[in-house]
C-alpha cells in the first residue's frame, strides 16, 4: 500500500466512521442477546437464516491480504493463477461431503466447539485434545498474521515510514475488534461479517469496471504479455505444463478440505438455523469467486501487461500499485479506491474477530469447562470466555509489535492448511464410517502433522518451494496419516457409542 498517494481528511472520516459503526453493531447484538449461555453468545442461539450465514461465510472465507498474495501470484506467473478461482468451488464440495450431517448431529446433541463432535464422536480425551490443541495453534498463529497485517496496511495508509502508525493500527484495529466481539459475541460477529461480505462484493466489482476502463480490455492485455512471452523462459499466457497441473490438484485439494475444517467455519455450521438455510448459503458460495478471486486474477494480468519490474516476493505489492493507478485516473476512482481500503481492512478484521472468538470458545469450552471448572455455571463461563479474548489480544498485540520487522514465527502460517487437512479423517471419515476407532486416527494425526511439517521445513533433495514435487506437505502427509486411521480401525471393532452417533 506504499505506493498509494495520500489519502485526505474525508478519506480518513470514512473509515474512522466505518470502523466506528461496527462497535455500534456490537451494542446492538448485545442488546438482542436471549440468554447469558454460551451457546447464545459463541452461536449466537443458533440462529443463522440463509442470508447472514452466506454473508458470514464468504467474509470469513477470505482474508484481506488473500487479494494481495492473490494478485502478486498472477503477476509472478500469469494465467496459470487462474486456479484460484476453483478454492471457493473446491471448499463449497468438500463442505457438502459433512456439513448436512454434521450440522444435524449438532442440533440434537448441542455441539459448541469443533471438539464437542470429537468427544462425542470417539470418547476419546487424548483425541479430543489433540484436535483442540491443532487448532488452537494454527488459529494463533493466524491470528497473529492478520494484526500484523492489519498493521501493515495502516502503515501503507499513513506513508509512515518509522513506525508509529504500524503500532497505532494494530492496538486500534484490534481493540476494536475484540470489544465488538466481547459485547455481541458470534452474533456481532456475523453482522459485522455481512457488512464487510456486502463492501468486498460491491467494491470489487467496480473495481473489475474501472480496471478495464483504465487498461483497456483483458484482450489486449493478454497479447501484451504474450509478445514478451516470445522473449522470456516463463510462458505466462501459454497452457501450463504437468509439473503445474499437478501443482494445480494439490492446490484445489488442500485448500477445498483445509479451509472447510477452519474451526470458526465449522462453528457456522452449527450456527446454521436450519439444513435448508445452510445448503442455500453453500450453493450461493459456489459463485462467490466470480466477484472476489475473478478481480484479483484480472488486477494482476493487467500489471503484468502495464505494469512491469516488480520479481518474487515484492510481486505481492502490485496490488498496491494498481490501486494507485485508479486512484490517479479519476475522482470515482479515488472514492473507490477509499472503499476498496475499507473492504481491505473488513476483509482482515472479519477473519480476526472470527479467529478469537473460535480460540475462546475452545479455550472456554474445551479447556475450562472441560477440565479446570468443571461444573462452573454458563454466566460464569461466558465471562471466562470473554475474559480469555481480552487476554489473547493483549499477548498477541504485544506479538505482532515485537516482530514487525520478523516473520520467523509468522511461518508456520502458511502451513496452516497442511495442517488442517490432518483433521480430514477425525471430521469426515468418521461421519461417513462407523467403524473409525479413535486411537488409530489419533496416531493417523499425530503421524500426519509431524511429516506435514518435517517436510515443509527442512530442505530435502525432492522438496522445492515448501512442496513435494509440486505437491503441499499436508497432502503428502495425509496419505500414512489416512492409512494408518483405516488399517488400524479395521483390526479392532469400534465401540457402540462411537458406532451409535456415526450412524446418525
Amino acid at each position: 500500500m506504499n505506493d498509494l498517494l495520500p489519502l485526505g481528511a474525508g478519506a480518513w472520516a470514512f473509515i474512522a466512521l466505518y470502523l466506528l459503526s461496527l462497535l455500534l453493531i456490537g451494542w446492538i447484538a448485545r442488546r438482542a442477546r436471549q440468554a447469558d449461555t454460551l451457546q447464545d453468545f459463541y452461536l449466537a442461539g443458533n440462529g443463522f437464516g440463509f442470508m447472514v450465514l452466506f454473508l458470514t461465510l464468504f467474509a470469513t472465507q477470505y482474508s484481506g491480504n488473500t487479494f494481495f498474495a492473490f494478485t502478486g501470484a498472477t503477476y509472478r506467473i500469469g494465467y496459470a493463477w487462474i486456479l484460484s478461482l476453483h478454492f471457493m468451488t473446491a471448499v463449497v464440495v468438500a463442505y457438502l461431503t459433512f456439513a448436512p450431517r454434521l450440522h444435524r448431529l449438532a442440533r440434537e446433541r448441542h455441539y459448541l466447539t469443533p471438539a464437542d463432535y470429537i468427544a462425542d464422536r470417539y470418547g476419546s480425551p487424548l483425541l479430543t485434545l489433540l484436535v483442540t490443541a491443532i487448532m488452537i495453534v494454527v488459529l494463533c498463529n493466524f491470528l497473529l498474521a492478520q494484526l500484523m497485517a492489519m498493521g501493515r496496511a495502516m502503515q501503507g495508509l499513513a506513508h509512515d515510514a518509522g513506525g508509529m502508525a504500524y503500532t497505532g493500527g494494530v492496538v486500534v484495529l484490534a481493540l476494536i475488534m475484540v470489544i465488538y466481539g466481547t459485547l455481541g459475541g458470534l452474533r456481532a460477529v456475523a453482522w459485522t461479517d455481512a457488512i464487510q461480505g456486502a463492501i468486498l462484493a460491491a467494491g470489487f466489482a467496480v473495481l473489475l469496471v474501472l480496471l478495464i476502463d483504465h487498461f483497456g480490455p483483458l484482450s489486449e492485455a493478454t497479447a501484451r504479455i504474450m509478445a514478451k512471452d516470445l522473449d522470456e523462459d516463463t510462458r505466462k499466457a501459454l497452457v501450463p505444463d504437468a509439473a503445474r497441473c499437478r501443482e494445480w490438484l494439490s492446490y484445489i485439494l488442500t485448500v477445498g478440505f483445509g479451509i472447510c475444517l477452519y474451526p470458526q467455519a465449522i462453528q457456522r455450521i452449527y450456527a446454521a438455523r436450519s439444513a435448508r438455510a445452510l445448503r442455500r448459503s453453500l450453493a450461493v458460495m459456489a459463485f462467490m469467486p466470480l466477484p472476489t478471486m475473478l478481480i484479483s486474477l484480472v488486477a494482476g494480468i493487467m500489471a503484468l501487461a502495464y505494469l512491469p519490474g516488480l520479481e518474487g516476493a515484492s510481486a505481492d505489492q502490485i496490488f498496491g500499485r494498481v490501486l494507485r493507478e485508479i486512484q490517479s485516473h479519476s475522482t470515482l476512482g479515488y472514492g473507490l479506491v477509499v472503499v476498496t481500503l475499507a473492504a481491505v481492512l473488513a476483509a482482515m478484521m472479519s477473519t480476526a474477530d472470527s479467529a478469537l472468538l473460535s480460540i475462546s470458545s475452545m479455550l472456554t469450552k474445551d479447556v475450562c469447562a472441560g477440565h479446570l471448572m468443571r461444573g462452573a455455571s454458563e454466566a460464569t463461563l461466558t465471562r471466562i470466555g470473554k475474559i480469555a479474548s481480552w487476554t489473547l489480544i493483549g499477548v498477541l498485540i504485544v506479538l505482532a509489535v515485537v516482530l514487525r520487522e520478523q516473520t520467523s514465527l509468522v511461518r508456520i502460517m502458511d502451513r496452516k492448511l497442511d495442517l488442517l487437512i490432518q483433521l480430514t479423517p477425525a471430521f469426515i471419515l468418521g461421519l461417513r464410517w462407523a467403524g473409525l476407532r479413535a486411537g488409530p486416527v489419533a496416531l493417523g494425526l499425530v503421524v500426519g502433522v509431524a511429516l506435514a511439517l518435517l517436510l515443509a521445513f527442512l530442505d530435502l533433495p525432492f522438496t522445492a518451494g515448501g512442496k513435494v514435487m509440486g505437491v503441499h506437505p499436508g497432502l503428502v502427509a495425509l496419505v500414512p496419516n489416512l492409512a494408518i486411521a483405516v488399517a488400524g480401525s479395521l483390526r479392532v471393532p469400534v465401540s457402540r457409542a462411537a458406532a451409535s452417533v456415526a450412524s446418525r
